[in-house]
């Protein structure tokens, strides 16, 4: 039996009909981009991270841009983030015109490590970026602290952590914005690209708002050079059919993980600590040497597998302009040869986890 490493079409065929439905809706409203179906999701995902404003946008990278604007990062200023992360994130502070300033990741969470961050820390910092990684979040509380007392901005990149929450706190709402991705693979995912900014600052949202929509608040009269960000009214009627049933499938998620953890603690795999907060597994990773051969083998046993990601951003290429080395940051280097994401879903059964798991000890 194949083991996909996830079924967007057992999520979505229950639903096809509402789909259809909330689609010709539109056609018939002609709302095509924002629009009631989008400021309904707005009003719901705002209510569901529990923040004052949720503000849609085009995509996740999207959602991080104008995070960081609306935070007044520029040209000159600096934004401390982690490279063990998708490129969007370093890619968004990149578009500001600031300079990314990385900061290696914790061994034992695999997420930035709080502990080294106020050494990176410049005259020139206007923001630290955490990256809540594979849905587990970032070390918030010490990350806060630092920010308040040196009157930085923290931003969130929740893009993999929509209903994650440490100390209480949901994603989003943790530090002063949040950015969230709903590409359709995500927790919460469209039907095709969107994204949101949560915040419970006004002004904050005010100018997301502004920014998303070429700056302009009245039509033809254009305050700000801005962008075209903006959420089409499909993907809020999708993604408002979907939010309904997120915190369902994160439980199914959390409870496919927990097979896992049973199966894989008598292989001695290593995975990252989940002893806080809770972690809503959009990747399931752990660390296996050979990697390349794991996943070729697994594929011929029909186990679909994949790498988030391969290369730490301070490596790739595009950003090479930065400065960094191989060795400058080893933990992100080392756990980027050895990641490896088995399948996780929130339908996953616990036979397809032993399935899963009954092969990975035979390769390993």
């Amino acid at each position: 039996m194949t083991v996909p490493f996830l079924d967007l079409n057992a999520l979505h065929q229950p639903l096809k009909d509402e789909f259809l439905a909330r689609i010709g809706e539109i056609i018939d409203s002609g709302e095509f981009i924002l629009g009631s179906a989008v400021e309904e999701f707005e009003k719901q995902f705002a209510a569901f991270c529990g923040a004052d404003h949720a503000i849609g946008v085009n995509t996740g990278t999207s959602a991080l841009h104008l995070a960081l604007l609306a935070c007044g990062v520029g040209p000159g200023d600096e934004v401390i983030t982690t490279p063990s992360t998708f490129v969007a994130t370093v890619s968004a502070i990149v578009y500001t015109g600031a300079k990314p300033v990385f900061v290696d990741t914790d061994p034992a969470t695999w997420t930035i490590d709080a502990t080294k961050v106020e050494s990176a820390i410049s005259k020139r910092t206007k923001a630290i970026l955490p990256v809540h990684l594979h849905g587990r979040m970032a070390d918030m509380a010490t990350l806060k602290e630092i920010a308040d007392r040196r009157g930085i901005v923290l931003i969130e990149d929740a893009c993999q952590a929509h209903g994650a929450r440490r100390d209480g706190t949901q994603a989003g709402v943790y530090g002063d914005v949040g950015a969230f991705s709903f590409y359709p693979g995500k927790n919460l995912g469209a039907l095709g690209e969107g994204g949101a900014v949560t915040t419970r600052n006004a002004e904050i949202a005010r100018k997301v708002r502004l920014l998303r929509n070429w700056g302009s608040e009245v039509r033809y009269h254009h305050d700000e050079h801005a962008f075209n960000y903006r959420m089409d009214g499909f993907q809020g009627a999708a993604l408002g059919i979907k939010l309904r049933f997120l915190d369902q499938w994160t439980e199914g998620r959390r409870r496919a993980a927990k097979h896992y953890d049973r199966r894989l603690d008598d292989l001695g795999v290593t995975r990252p600590s989940d002893d806080v907060g809770r972690h809503v597994y959009h990747i399931y990773a752990i660390l296996v040497d050979d990697r390349d051969r794991v996943i070729s083998e697994l594929a011929d046993l029909g186990i679909q597998s994949a790498i988030h990601y391969p290369i730490p951003v301070h490596l790739q290429r595009a950003y090479r302009n930065l400065g960094y080395e191989v060795g400058d940051f080893p933990v992100a280097e080392r756990l980027a040869q050895k990641w490896l994401s088995l399948p996780m879903d929130p339908n996953l059964s616990e036979s397809s986890v032993e399935q899963v798991t009954s092969s990975l000890a035979s390769l390993i």
